[in-house]
């Protein structure tokens, strides 16, 4: 019987970067991202049409544990803080010691060692327990939790790839919502205002697809309530606009609080939109350092020939627990721009909840 593998992070340096951008894992995984986007165009998330097999509902039941594993880890000690509240992490520990017996009940044969892969994939997923933050690494993990169903033959046919998005990724989306909201998770290496969003990038690469071949809703559609509020539950794109509207202090007005989704909204076509939302994820989330440091290899995706920087894994991780993605941010050979365990940045949504929470009237 052959050692089972760890999965492990392993670029550390620019030169890393390099020869992963010429990976068969990075082509696997912008490939598999625009599949999923192309198989989307012009389908609303209440299409009633999307198919539903026994493995796509299986993945809906693996969410519904999920969120039974949230119920049971309510807010016990309300903080004045606006960093993120410590019952994240017993949602976590739980959530990773849940997730191999979530993994087995899905309708497939896995072998112990895609179980352990598929596994660092999931738990990686929903942001990093010491920290307790989420970014677009986190959700890169996502997308290679699905890339690695999909190569393992789980999904069986590419008619499913629209299920996948508008079912799947959606449910996930609405889990981190509900994650951020509740344990008020911080950006990780967020940009502020001058990030497409302080989380996610996929949603709006997905929303922008959807909208793709359409002439209406138009792009400066995003600045009108009435319209935000018509098409936020049809495409994903609006329904991030509606959740930025809801939880940054001061929203309103995009100008504000997001200029670049502000400046995006000016495109004349959503098609456009979508091919610079396609430059902008090699650009900004695969072709940062600082986010693919992360990137977890496994006999799924497998890592190519790096150099051997004799740098250990468990030197670099915040003792990050249980197998969560180790940080390279005090790894001398790491010379990139930003720092994605720098100073701390709150949460937006923790910001916008302690202002609530000022003017709250104690009667109501």
């Amino acid at each position: 019987m052959s050692e089972l593998i760890e999965p492990k992070s392993k670029l550390r340096t620019p030169e890393d970067l390099k020869l992963f951008e010429k990976s068969q894992t990075y082509s696997d995984v912008l490939s598999f991202v625009e599949r999923l986007a192309t198989s989307i165009h012009g389908i609303e998330l209440t299409d009633p049409t999307l198919p539903k097999p026994e493995k796509i509902m299986a993945l809906i039941s693996l969410f519904d544990s999920i969120n039974i594993i949230i119920d049971n880890h309510p807010i016990e000690k309300e903080t004045t803080s606006r960093f993120g509240k410590v019952e994240f992490r017993y949602f976590y520990d739980d959530l990773y010691n849940s997730t191999e017996s979530m993994l087995n009940k899905l309708p497939f044969e896995f072998t112990k060692q895609q179980i352990i892969d598929l596994k660092a994939y999931i738990v990686n997923s929903f942001g990093d327990r010491e920290r307790i933050d989420y970014g677009s690494g986190h959700e890169l993990n996502f997308i290679c939790f699905l890339l690695c169903l999909d190569k393992l033959n789980y999904f069986n046919t590419k008619e499913l790839d629209k299920s996948i998005v508008l079912i799947i990724f959606s449910q996930y989306l609405q889990t981190m919502r509900r994650l951020q909201l509740l344990y008020w998770l911080e950006p990780a290496g967020s940009h502020g205002v001058w990030g497409l969003d302080d989380y996610h990038f996929l949603p709006f690469l997905f929303g922008a697809a959807q909208l793709s071949p359409l002439n209406r809703p138009r792009p400066l559609s995003i600045h009108n309530n009435d319209y935000v509020e018509e098409f936020k539950d049809k495409y994903f794109y609006f329904a991030c606009v509606d959740f930025i509207n809801k939880v940054k202090t001061g929203a309103g007005s995009l100008r504000w609080t997001s200029p670049m989704l502000d400046d995006i909204s000016g495109v004349k076509t959503w098609k456009k939109i979508e091919e610079g939302m396609f430059k902008m994820y090699k650009a900004e989330v695969l072709g940062k350092l600082p986010v693919v440091q992360h990137f977890i290899f496994s006999t799924i995706l497998p890592c190519p020939d790096l150099p051997n920087h004799e740098v250990n894994n468990e030197d670099h991780n915040h003792e990050n627990h249980k197998g969560s993605s180790c940080c390279a941010h005090d790894n001398p050979l790491l010379s990139t721009w930003g720092d994605c365990c720098g100073i701390k940045v709150p949460s937006a949504i923790a910001a916008k909840a302690s202002e609530q929470n000022k003017h709250k009237i104690p009667f109501d």
